[in-house]
């Protein structure tokens, strides 16, 4: 992805979340009240004045990934604290508005948002438009994966490798090359042991989300790479981590899915793995 301007595929997932909020029955999947703050005016108003445009089968599937993989990152988190966790690295930040709705669990968490300069700067515009406070808890570092090491970028930033660290990695990986992935990998296995790290990744192209994905690579942020389960787990633990779990589908729509009604389709590939050192 190009570092000289913000990701429009970031600024697209918040579009999503707050589609979420004002189109979907509750209990919400993700209860986010932030996004519908930072995006476009207009494209607000569009989610109100012709829901229709929002409820097409492809956009309600982004739409559910999205809140999906969010939501389960977060009650990773939440869960990860009985470990010792001290700080929570969100990769590829974009516009992700975890920080700024954090509840009073995550107060004690030192936050580190990563992403690349021009998607930073348009956030923290959209954030001070929007009158919101950055948290005294949550540090904005630049970082270009695929022109940079990650590993060199949080050494020069205040993130210790001395302490328990979770890391959140959404739609970011199916944009980097295999190596740039395996690279991101391999710096966090650098962190304590009971580290973990949730993240997203594309198994081998289907017809799944196939127009999705050839739209964003006309506007210059084409997919990458692929991995298949087992390959992606093999990689996984021949670089030391010891704990391995792929969100099925089936648990995925036990935990979230169960309670609500029927708006949102239901997952249909694995597409989002937990790693724990």
């Amino acid at each position: 992805m190009s570092n000289r301007k913000a990701s429009q595929t970031a600024m697209g997932t918040a579009y999503l979340r707050a589609a979420h909020q004002l189109l979907d029955s509750p209990p919400l999947i993700l209860a986010d009240d932030i996004a519908g703050k930072i995006i476009d005016k207009d494209i607000a108003k569009q989610i109100t004045a012709s829901p229709e445009r929002f409820q097409t089968i492809e956009r309600r599937e982004l739409r559910s990934h999205v809140v999906l993989r969010s939501r389960y990152a977060e009650d990773r988190l939440f869960d990860s604290l009985n470990r010792g966790i001290e700080q929570y690295i969100i990769l590829g930040a974009g516009f992700d508005t975890f920080a700024y709705r954090q509840p009073d669990w995550a107060r004690t968490l030192n936050i580190f948002e990563i992403d690349q300069l021009e998607t930073q700067k348009e956030k923290l515009l959209r954030l001070r438009k929007a009158g919101l406070i950055i948290p005294a808890n949550t540090r904005h570092i630049s970082i270009d994966f695929e022109e940079e090491s990650l590993f060199d970028g949080l050494n020069k930033s205040q993130i210790s490798f001395e302490k328990p660290t979770f890391f959140c990695w959404l739609g970011v990986a199916m944009y980097l090359t295999k190596r740039s992935v395996d690279n991101v990998l391999r710096t966090i296995t650098k962190f304590p042991k009971g580290s973990e790290i949730v993240f997203t990744f594309s198994q081998p192209r289907g017809t799944y989300l196939s127009s999705f994905i050839n739209r964003v690579s006309k506007i210059g942020e084409p997919w990458k790479s692929y991995f298949t389960v087992e390959d992606l787990k093999e990689r996984l633990m021949e670089m030391g981590f010891t704990k391995v779990e792929f969100l099925a589908i089936k648990d995925a729509t036990e935990r979230y899915y169960r309670q609500r009604p029927n708006d949102l389709p239901l997952p249909k590939r694995i597409n989002i793995v937990s790693a724990m050192l």
